[in-house]
C-alpha cells in the first residue's frame, strides 16, 4: 500500500511539473482513402504499411506486396525499424517471423523450439544481429542472437506490468502500469525518463520525446523541457497517428492525411 501512495505521489509531482504551451502548428501535405486497412506507418523509403484480415502489407505508389501466415494466428506487432529485415510477431504462437523488403519470409524463430523457458510478449529490432524480447514469464528483457539462437538477460527483471513497449537499434523502452517511462540500452542501463500523463495510443520518438493522444487530442512531450505541446490537427476523431521525419500522418476510418510539422 504505501509503494502505490508513494508512486501516485510521484505520479501526482511528475504530472504537475508539466508545462501546458500553445499548440504546435501543423502543415497539410496530402490525403489518401483506406478502406478496411489498420495504419501501421511509413518508412523513410516513402512505403506504407497495413494490416487486413491478419495479412501484413507494404504498399507504395506503384506496387504492393503481402505477407500471410494462416497457421500462425494472428499479428500482435509489427517492427519495420529497418525496412531490409522486418520483425512480425505472432504471440499466440511464441514465434517470430522475419521477412525482407518484398515481404519474403527470411528466419523463423520459435520460442517454444528454441528456448520452451522463454514467452515472448514484446518484440523489436535491436542491433548486432539481435532482437529485443521481453519474457512475459520472468519479467526479464533479453537480447536474443537470432544468428545463434542465443540470448542474454540486459538488466533485472521489471518490477511494475509493462503496458506499452517500443524498440531502437540501442533501447528497449517501455511505459509500466504507473506510467513511469523507462529505457535500458544493450549495456544493461536502466534510466528513468520521466513519469508521464494518462494516454490513449503513444509513440516514443526518442529519449527526449514522444507522442500521445488522448480524447482525441494529440500532444507532444518535451522530457527536455518538461513540456507538454497540443499539436493542432482539425480531425474530430482519429483511430491512429505515426511520425517519423518531420512527417505527421493521422489514420482515420477512411483516411490517411500527412501532416507536416517539426517537433520542439
Amino acid at each position: 500500500m504505501m509503494k502505490k501512495t508513494i508512486y501516485l505521489l510521484l505520479f501526482m509531482i511528475s504530472f504537475l511539473g508539466f508545462s501546458q504551451n500553445p499548440k504546435l502548428k501543423t502543415t497539410a501535405i496530402n490525403a489518401e482513402t483506406v478502406e478496411n486497412k489498420i495504419y501501421l506507418g511509413f518508412d523513410g523509403l516513402g512505403h506504407n504499411y497495413y494490416l487486413k484480415n491478419n495479412v501484413f502489407i507494404k504498399q507504395d505508389n506503384v506496387q504492393t506486396w503481402e505477407y500471410k501466415n494462416v497457421a500462425l494466428g494472428k499479428i500482435t506487432s509489427v517492427d519495420y525499424i529497418n525496412p531490409l529485415k522486418i520483425v512480425l510477431f505472432y504471440e499466440d504462437f511464441n514465434t517470430i517471423i522475419t521477412v525482407d523488403n518484398q515481404l519474403n519470409e527470411i528466419q523463423k524463430l520459435n520460442f517454444f523450439e528454441i528456448d520452451n523457458t522463454i514467452f515472448t510478449s514484446k518484440v523489436g529490432m535491436a542491433s548486432q544481429n539481435q532482437l529485443w524480447i521481453y519474457n512475459a514469464l520472468t519479467q526479464q528483457i533479453l537480447l536474443f542472437d537470432y544468428l545463434k539462437n542465443t540470448s542474454k538477460k540486459v538488466g533485472n527483471p521489471v518490477a511494475e506490468n509493462i503496458k506499452y513497449s517500443q524498440t531502437d537499434f540501442n533501447n528497449f523502452y517501455w511505459v509500466d502500469d504507473l506510467n513511469n517511462w523507462y529505457a535500458i540500452d544493450i549495456f544493461g542501463k536502466v534510466t528513468l525518463l520521466a513519469n508521464i500523463p494518462p494516454f490513449e495510443k503513444i509513440q516514443i520518438i526518442d529519449r527526449d520525446k514522444l507522442l500521445f493522444s488522448r480524447d482525441n487530442t494529440l500532444y507532444c512531450l518535451n522530457n527536455q523541457t518538461k513540456t507538454v505541446f497540443e499539436i493542432e490537427i482539425v480531425e474530430k476523431s482519429f483511430e491512429n497517428f505515426y511520425y517519423k521525419d518531420q512527417i505527421l500522418a493521422i489514420f482515420t476510418n477512411q483516411q490517411i492525411k500527412n501532416f507536416k510539422i517539426k517537433l520542439p
